[in-house]
């Protein structure tokens, strides 16, 4: 069973990926006082969250973005892998909560079994941690291959267009 995480006081919140476009690895990554904990993730799930939380933080009141460092902490060794993402808006504590769950495994297990409990990260995140993750996020993410400009999947050496019958990259 992997470890759940807990950080009210958050002082570092970033996202960032380590490889060459195409085979990168996508990290988000929490840290309070010394502990440091990096979730990997899917580039999808580093992008839907900074347009979910673009929406979340457009009704709230305007503030700065945090100028704290959006680079990852070295060593990134993973705790486990982001599924579910959740977010919720504390206004008495004007916190922005967001619980990242584990993907969970159960191929394998005996269907009679309990299923295994899933690990979460529970971040309460200022509006300012909040606009920088949004700003270092779209970057990141656009950073990647460019789109197929008729299916929109990453360009590559690989890639065989669906919409021209996988005859090769489009012209």
């Amino acid at each position: 069973m992997s470890e759940s995480f807990t950080f009210d006081e958050v002082e570092h919140f970033t996202a960032g990926a380590i490889g060459e476009p195409g085979a990168r690895v996508f990290y988000i990554q929490a840290g309070q006082g010394a502990a440091v904990v990096s979730l990997k993730c899917e580039k999808l799930q580093v992008g839907a969250l900074a347009e979910y939380l673009a929406g979340v933080i457009a009704d709230l009141p305007p503030t700065e973005a945090s100028t704290a460092s959006m680079e990852l902490q070295t060593p990134v060794l993973p705790e486990w892998v982001v599924g579910a993402l959740s977010v919720a808006y504390d206004e008495t504590a004007d916190r922005i909560v967001l619980v990242i769950e584990e993907v969970v495994d159960e191929s394998g297990l005996d269907p009679d079994a309990p299923s295994p409990e899933a690990a979460s990260m529970r971040l309460r995140l200022t509006r300012g941690q909040v606009l920088a993750y949004i700003e270092h996020a779209a970057g990141l993410v656009e950073a990647g291959r460019p789109p197929c400009p008729l299916c929109g999947h990453p360009m590559g050496p690989d890639h065989a267009c669906p919409r021209t019958n996988g005859h090769g990259p489009p012209r």
